[in-house]
Parts: structure tokens; sequence; C-alpha cells
């Protein structure tokens, strides 16, 4: 009954998948690192309406992923409350076409540097807290780290090298970290406009023929955090069967 609560810094986590996995695993009690880096006012809003349910229970952490610098000092604010961290989840994402003709180096840059180069040196700077912890690290990757998505090239590959990250580091930090990932699949439609007839394609090439929720992933997630203790270097397609029919 005095056991500490955990701690997990949610990247990327105002808003759409990553308010949802806040909301969920601060609803079973872990205390949330809420990272945020434009979303300043569904941040406050997400922290508020959940410190009411749980005093002090939430921080925010404001931070720009791709000055790759700072990354170590995110880990220790994401401590510094409640002098522990047990879990890493790397959710922040780009996420826009780069067409072979028009894509830029700082197209690259972006993308690369927040799917893939920001994952590894948060991992790195919070290693020796989770290993501490005997904690974990979850990475939001994508079910086309498998099959590229035609016009994303640059966006396929940072989400293949996360999924091979992945693994990678589910073995350079055992046994005391466990490292795991979830690949989201038909979930939720990008922000910019899609055409219903794209969508409605997309959802029936699922085995379950219907579109998933962000719960679905939260779900996942709180899975790999409180029950998996036997796995690692594994990545979850929470797709409903879309991987079958590419």
């Amino acid at each position: 009954m005095n056991a500490k609560p955990k701690v997990a810094l949610i990247t990327g986590a105002a808003h759409r998948i990553g308010a949802e996995m806040t909301r969920q695993l601060h609803s079973t009690g872990l205390n949330i690192a809420l990272h945020y880096r434009h979303s300043q006012q569904s941040a406050e809003a997400l922290a508020t309406e959940l410190n009411g349910r749980r005093p002090d229970s939430v921080v925010l952490i404001q931070a720009d992923l791709l000055e790759t610098t700072t990354l170590p000092e995110i880990i220790a604010q994401a401590c510094k409350p409640w002098q522990r961290l047990d879990v890493l989840i790397n959710n922040a994402s780009t996420f826009y076409p780069t067409e072979i003709g028009t894509a830029t180096e700082r197209d690259w840059d972006d993308l690369i540097g927040s799917n893939l180069k920001a994952p590894f040196f948060l991992a790195q700077a919070a290693a020796e807290e989770l290993t501490k912890q005997h904690g974990c690290i979850i990475n939001i990757i994508d079910i086309h780290s498998q099959r590229p998505m035609k016009g994303y090239p640059i966006y396929s590959a940072a989400k293949a090298g996360l999924a091979m990250l992945t693994m990678s580091l589910a073995r350079e930090l055992g046994p005391n970290v466990r490292v795991n990932g979830v690949a989201p699949g038909a979930i939720l439609w990008p922000e910019h406009e899609m055409a219903d007839q794209a969508k409605g394609e997309i959802i029936d090439r699922t085995a379950l023929k219907r579109q998933g929720s962000a719960a679905d992933i939260a779900k996942a997630v709180l899975f790999l955090i409180r029950d998996a203790d036997y796995i690692s270097g594994q990545i979850i397609n929470v797709d409903g069967g879309r991987t079958l029919s590419f």
C-alpha cells in the first residue's frame, strides 16, 4: 500500500495516441511526465484534467526532440518530481510525404530525427535510471516499418530503423530493462485531408474490416508495461490484421 507510483515519460503526449496512452496509464496509477513540443494548450488542459483526478501526478516537459544535446535534460526533468523513472514511451513522431524529387535534407533530418534519432538518445539517457527500476522502453512504430508506404520513403525508413533499434536496445539493455514496440495500423487517419474512398480501401484490407482506436494502442502499451515481464525485443502489430494482406 505504501509503494511509490511508477513513473512514465511519454513523448508527444498532448494529443491523439499520446494523450490516450497518458489517460489510460494514469488511470492505472502511474505518474506521468508529459512531453510536448508545440501543443502547449492541449498539454496543459490534459495535465489539469488528470491532476484534478489525482493531485501532483502529472508534470509537463516542453522540448524539441531534434535538439539532441537537450535530451538528457528531459530525462532529468522526468525523474526529478518523484525521484524515479520506470517507463519511457517514444511516441513523438513527424509524418508527411517525401516523394522522390521533392524531398529535402531538412525533411530527412526532421523525419529521421523525430522517429529514430531522438528515441535512441532518449533511451541512452534514460538507461541508468531504468536499470535501477528494472523498467521498460516502448517504441511506437508503424506497420509500414515492414512494408513501405508509397510516397513516404523517409518516414518508412525511419520507422524501419526504429523497429531494429527496438530489438537492438533489448539486447543492449537486458537483463534489467525490457524494450518492446507497438506498431499501429488503421488507427487514426492522418491530420491532413484523406479521401473517404482511400480510408475505405484501407479498412477493407484489414481482417477485422473495421478501424481501430487510440485506446487499442494504449491497451497494448499497458500490457507490455504491466503484464509482460518475460517479453523483450518484440513488436506487436495492432492493425486489425492489416499486415496479412499487404
